[in-house]
């Protein structure tokens, strides 16, 4: 058996089924291996950039890690934006790469290249992996394989990236004399304490106003069904975040939406007035908290539970108490602790669902849009229409996650997948690619952008050639709309952002049919369930253009200006744009506001 069979027999035996690669030299023994391997399937993608988010987005859906393989120089560097992707969302990927043969490695000899297209990849991707090595020796690759495997999986989940030597591809090996790893204890997260636990349960019976925000931390502990039975126990509003969009369905009862710097306001409301907030599995980054940290949730005792110590440490002294440990075992901890008491947060439930309801994201005066289609009204009709068990994988970066995440309406069963930590443009279609595989083929909705959706638009040559049921929304705002809205705002002047600045875009639909899928357009909002409706219906992969106004304002938001010294000043989370008359902010807040 060679290094090469080896590998992907490794992979296979953990329930993968696909991997998502191009071919190249550099790679030859791999790309050869994978064929041979019967319990795979080769996806042959058309960019690397497209196998990496593609394996990303599988790992997302299908329970298992995702793999991706390359090959070297310009292959392993085409990968790092999938990768980067799927290390800020904790997702665990192997990536596998082809390398010149160990003669030709330029080592430490102060070359810059001595192989052809040789490149140092391992220590490119050291930063946005849990696990980067070369296999020089070739009886090592047991050892690493299984390394990459723990590492990846256990504490914080992430991608790991195995660079592999063409001669060590080669190499014939005897499976039963390798060494395997032995982990360590000690980099496994530690229990919650039982007495930290039990100040917490004493801090619940003692709260008036408590808030549970879950994040993707909870599908990465594979916590989802303690999570639900904890908030139905403790009876506690809930919000996520848009990472974990998919947690809590909208129509449940302790369901009050996903807060930040866009967001709804009733979702503001209700985290602002806590006087206990429950954050488990979210980073608590700015999208979350806000720009200023000391404004967030300033009444409430504040607790962390995150498996990851340095997210923790970057709050400096917000937490008022803190957990470093797996979402699952605090939750089951909790629930174990709590299940004598009874609590009762019934006027404190009645008042945030008050606020969903008297604030709700898509406005009447939307639906009254004509010429073009609104695209708050348009996710609200989108998801009206969808399945329970139908996927929701858009893009992340643009009107896909903001005007989207904000209004989308999830139901229970739905898996929708959302990245936010890189952004990066283009990632909507493999995404979808590799989740829909991942999923076992259910039907999946990708909403994107323009802008976005073309940068790896080749991909759609894979949904064609596997017939996919990918139904694809184009959100067509003439360019990068968000990008024109920030410049505008900011220098009253644009540049490279839509035609009038510099930047043209090629006509989707007329790409879309080159492909080879079914097209529709919609620009009438009166239009728009019948064509949902009909791009739904439509067997296989449909691409449907939404032509949306092109300067459509994103809100409700938190907005920021510049102060002195070129400072940022931004609002708190309650104090969103479009403002609201002061005397009925107040009126809404159980608190005092900022400048009282």
């Amino acid at each position: 058996m060679r290094v090469a069979d080896f590998v992907f027999e490794f992979i296979a035996r953990q329930g993968v089924e696909h991997v998502f690669f191009l071919p190249g030299g550099g790679a030859m023994h791999l790309n050869n291996a994978l064929l041979r391997q019967p319990r795979l399937q080769a996806v042959s993608m058309l960019h690397e950039q497209g196998a990496a988010i593609a394996a990303e987005g599988y790992a997302r859906t299908s329970g298992h890690f995702g793999a991706c393989l390359v090959t070297s120089g310009p292959g392993a560097t085409n990968a790092i934006t999938g990768l980067a992707g799927a290390w800020f969302e904790s997702t665990p990927m192997m990536v596998v790469s082809g390398q010149v043969k160990r003669a030709d490695l330029k080592g430490e000899t102060g070359l810059r290249q001595l192989g052809t297209q040789e490149l140092d990849i391992v220590s490119m991707v050291s930063s946005v992996t849990k696990y980067a090595v070369c296999l020089s020796d070739p009886q090592q690759v047991r050892y690493e394989l299984e390394k990459a495997l723990y590492l990846m999986l256990n504490g914080r989940k992430g991608p790991a990236w195995i660079d592999i030597p063409l001669d060590v591809q080669a190499t014939e090996i005897d499976p039963e004399q390798l060494q395997g790893y032995v982990p360590d204890d000690h980099v496994l997260p530690a229990l919650p304490q039982a007495s930290a636990l039990e100040k917490l349960a004493q801090r619940l019976q003692g709260a008036h106003r408590p808030v549970l925000l879950v994040g993707n931390g909870i599908h990465g502990a594979g916590a989802q069904a303690s999570m639900r039975e904890l908030i139905e126990h403790l009876g506690i509003p809930t919000m996520t975040t848009w990472i974990g969009a998919d947690l809590l369905e909208y129509d449940h009862p302790l369901y009050f939406g996903r807060c930040g710097t866009v967001a709804s306001r009733g979702a503001n409301f209700t985290v602002q007035n806590a006087d206990v907030v429950i954050a488990i599995g979210c980073r608590m980054d700015f999208s979350i908290t806000g720009f200023d940290r000391s404004q967030f949730a300033r009444a409430a005792t504040v607790v962390v539970v995150d498996i990851d110590p340095a997210e923790i440490a970057k709050l400096g002294d917000m937490p008022d108490q803190s957990f470093v440990c797996d979402a699952k075992d605090f939750i089951v901890g909790l629930l174990e602790l709590t299940r004598a008491h009874r609590f009762d947060f019934n006027a404190w439930r009645e008042r945030c669902t008050e606020w969903k309801t008297r604030y709700p994201v898509v406005l009447d005066e939307y639906r009254k849009k004509q010429g073009f289609v609104n695209s708050y009204v348009f996710t609200d009709m989108l998801c009206e229409a969808l399945d329970e068990d139908d996927m929701i994988i858009p893009g992340s970066s643009g009107a896909s996650i903001d005007t989207f995440w904000i209004s989308a309406k999830l139901k229970r069963g739905q898996r929708a997948v959302a990245t936010g930590g890189l952004g990066a443009m283009g990632y909507g279609l493999p995404a979808s690619i590799g989740g829909c595989i991942g999923g076992g083929k259910r039907r999946t909705i990708s909403v994107d952008g323009d802008g976005g959706f073309v940068m790896n638009i080749q991909e759609l040559e894979v949904v064609r050639r596997l017939q996919l049921p990918i139904k694809y929304f184009i959100l067509n705002n003439n360019g990068y709309a968000s990008i024109r809205a920030s410049q505008s705002g900011y220098f009253k002047q644009t540049i490279g952002c839509d035609p009038v600045s510099g930047l043209t875009l090629p006509d989707i639909g007329a790409l879309a049919e080159v492909f080879g899928l079914p097209v529709l357009r919609v620009s009438e909002q009166s239009d728009l369930a019948n064509v949902i409706r009909q791009a739904l219906d439509t067997p296989g992969p449909v691409l449907c253009e939404v032509m949306v106004e092109p300067d459509q304002a994103i809100g409700p938001r938190v907005t920021s200006r510049i102060g002195e010294n070129g400072k940022m000043v931004s609002s708190p989370l309650e104090d969103l744009f479009p403002f609201l008359d002061r005397e009925e902010l107040k009126a809404n807040m159980l608190i005092p506001l900022v400048d009282e």
